[in-house]
């Protein structure tokens, strides 16, 4: 895909890029077929600190043991009043960085690390597993992604690969570790009209979110592309990386660098991300 080579121009030591797709003709509603790597580009074997893009995999791990039986999503857990599901949706009232209440649970979308931390310590805490061995099992050594590891924070200390991440997407795509029912849950909106600050992009109203994803809808401005269908969902992370899934594409984009996040991504990440999408439409009208 000439549009991955983009990445090349972009203010950045290092950059990698991979998009996962179904075959031409076949998607989620027909159970024909199963996503794959349509193309990468630049480092893809290269490990790159993941920062926020850590979230949808620590919640990948919540949603499995949720299924498991270990924990439910009405648990509680965090602050006072607050719950598994409102520690997913950042709607736990912690502040940003600090295990510290600064509204009541499911009144305002507060962006939390700290919540994250919590759901961490609270699976850890019922299942008796470090939260970091738990993610190991139940997803990364599933999906081999054996590039892939968290040495720290469930909120942003996670280490990988475009490769890896491009079998995260796969599965995001086509979920074989959760069932579709979980996984249509949790990239739906959780406690809508909610309003709240996207960080690096400023107040939205409503600031949507499902539980661990972040849901384009009609944000603006945004980091996905003027062409990502509503329904788009994903994460990006201060690290300067992003994920994102397009089920009304049938297509996933996973883009990581070594530059922090900045007006650079701000400028260049949503032509990309149009650029990918139109060349997965031309692709998909010649298939």
């Amino acid at each position: 895909m000439n549009s991955l080579r983009m990445i090349d121009n972009w203010p950045v030591p290092t950059a990698a890029a991979a998009v996962v797709s179904w075959p031409h003709g076949t998607d989620a509603a027909s159970g024909a077929g199963t996503p794959t790597t349509a193309a990468a580009h630049g480092s893809t074997g290269h490990r790159f600190a993941l920062a926020s893009v850590t979230k949808p995999l620590a919640a990948y791990a919540v949603l499995i043991a949720v299924e498991e039986g270990a924990l439910e999503l009405d648990d509680p857990a965090g602050p006072e009043g607050s719950t598994v599901r409102h520690l997913l949706a950042h709607t736990s009232g912690l502040a940003f960085d600090e295990d510290k209440p600064m509204a009541a649970p499911g009144t305002r979308r507060i962006y939390s690390n700290a919540g994250f931390e919590a759901l961490g310590d609270h699976l850890a805490k019922v299942t008796e597993i470090p939260f970091p061995q738990y993610l190991h099992e139940a997803v990364l050594e599933p999906l081999a992604m054996t590039a892939t590891e968290l040495p720290g924070s469930p909120a942003k200390d996670g280490v990988s690969t475009a490769d890896d991440l491009a079998r995260f997407a796969a599965e995001l795509l086509a979920p074989r570790l959760l069932s579709r029912r979980t996984l249509d849950e949790a990239t739906s909106v959780a406690f809508p009209d909610l309003k709240g600050v996207l960080p690096g992009y400023g107040q939205q109203s409503p600031n949507d979110w499902g539980l661990g994803f972040e849901i384009r809808d009609s944000k603006s401005p945004h980091w996905t592309g003027s062409s990502s269908s509503p329904r788009t969902y994903g994460h990006f992370g201060q690290s300067g990386t992003f994920l994102w899934v397009d089920p009304e594409a049938g297509a996933a984009c996973v883009a990581l660098t070594d530059r922090d996040f900045g007006q650079w991504a701000v400028d260049a990440w949503p032509p990309f991300t149009d650029a990918v999408l139109a060349e997965l439409r031309s692709g998909a009208a010649r298939g």
